[in-house]
């Protein structure tokens, strides 16, 4: 059977938009983009996946079904698909799933969300908390970054990781973000900038925690029997997988342990063929700067993730780069785009075609991470060079 091939994608800047435009435009903008980076005409396309966390942010219902009109695609399947924070990733791998099982031989994935330019950022915020148990959580008034700093604590107390590991992983994502043209916040910023930022919910400052964002993103996937010649030759989406844990920090074994992340990455390889060690790149879920940390361990691509952080293995020059990017902290969070995005940087690393930061060692296998709630709803991805 072909492989499943990463034929074209394209995103817009994740950013606050002041200029007038909406989701509407973001997503039509990234598609049509997406189609000429893959040679091919609307009426090529199978099958269309819309990812978006909430109909707040949009006011719209029937997503799927409006942009669908708005892109001009008729008498097509169309669905959406949404996993909070993971809602993009599970979008692509649905994609996979249907040129798989041989119901598409082209699907175009489109990611949008409208979240920095639409409501107040304190409405977003208790929005946000309905992501996780709104009866226990959300309805409380507790809010996320409270939820991920609970989760944090527990994996500090245990890993014996500080506000300073935290803080590096932020200024290092920044770092990242300043070689990407389509990035929310590029900074070049120093760990006392980070610390001397307002406490939001301790361990996390405001510069430990990413941005709203707007923006959107779109990928194809493809059979490469079924693609133009110009299309064949690029990154190839060789396996998925997810996994969910307890919705409740508290009812966890470990709140700070993301462990549905590792049974993800697991099925992920198996579908692949490969190990963990196999991995020369990844974008991993940075909603919080110690959740990278905490994604990395969960993931099994470190025996001690502590270590490692503080050795700079992680770094462009360092064996295993992570969110070359910007990850979240850097190029943003518009939460139906990123999944979509992170599979996009990992494809154009892999193709030798990145816009943005790229590795000291050329990499042949990039893995995608993304989760919604707390590592709640977990999903991974492995591609490999052409």
């Amino acid at each position: 059977m072909d492989p499943v091939v990463v034929a074209g994608g394209a995103m817009t800047p994740f950013n606050r938009r002041k200029d007038g435009s909406s989701w509407r435009d973001w997503a039509r903008n990234a598609f049509v983009a997406a189609l000429a980076d893959a040679a091919l005409e609307r009426q090529d396309i199978d099958v269309l996946i819309v990812a978006s966390e909430s109909d707040f942010f949009t006011l719209q219902l029937n997503l799927a079904s409006v942009l669908a009109d708005d892109l001009a695609l008729f008498g097509k399947q169309v669905m959406r698909v949404e996993g909070g924070g993971a809602s993009g990733h599970l979008a692509v791998q649905a994609a996979t799933m249907q040129v798989l099982s041989g119901q598409a031989d082209r699907v175009a994935v489109v990611g949008v969300e409208a979240l920095a330019s639409h409501l107040p950022g304190a409405t977003v915020s208790k929005l946000y908390g309905l992501s996780f148990d709104a009866w226990t959580d959300g309805m409380t008034g507790i809010d996320s970054t409270a939820l991920y700093a609970l989760s944090a604590m527990a994996f500090q107390a245990r890993t014996g990781a500080d506000e300073n590991d935290f803080a590096a992983v932020a200024v290092r994502n920044r770092d990242n973000a300043r070689l990407n043209e389509f990035a929310h916040l590029p900074l070049a910023s120093s760990v006392d900038e980070v610390l001397s930022s307002p406490i939001i919910a301790a361990p996390y400052h405001r510069l430990d925690c990413s941005p709203l964002s707007d923006g959107a993103a779109c990928v194809i996937l493809g059979r490469g029997s079924g693609l133009p010649d110009a299309a064949r030759d690029r990154a190839r989406l060789v396996g998925i997988g997810a996994a969910n844990d307890r919705v409740r920090l508290g009812e966890r074994s470990d709140p700070g342990h993301f462990g549905s992340k590792r049974i993800a990455a697991e099925r992920a390889l198996a579908v692949a063929g490969w190990a963990h060690t196999d991995i020369d790149i990844a974008e991993v879920y940075d909603s919080y700067s110690g959740a990278q940390l905490q994604a990395i361990e969960g993931l099994g691509l470190s025996a001690d993730v502590l270590a490692d952080e503080r050795a700079e293995r992680f770094d462009a020059q360092g064996d295993l780069p992570i969110n070359l990017s910007g990850g979240l902290l850097g190029q943003g969070a518009p939460v139906g785009a990123t999944g979509v995005a992170q599979v996009l940087a990992i494809a154009r690393q892999l193709e030798g075609r990145y816009w943005g930061r790229t590795p000291s060692r050329t990499p042949l296998r990039g893995l995608v991470d993304t989760h919604g709630g707390i590592a709640t709803l977990c999903a991974v991805s492995i591609l490999e060079a052409p």
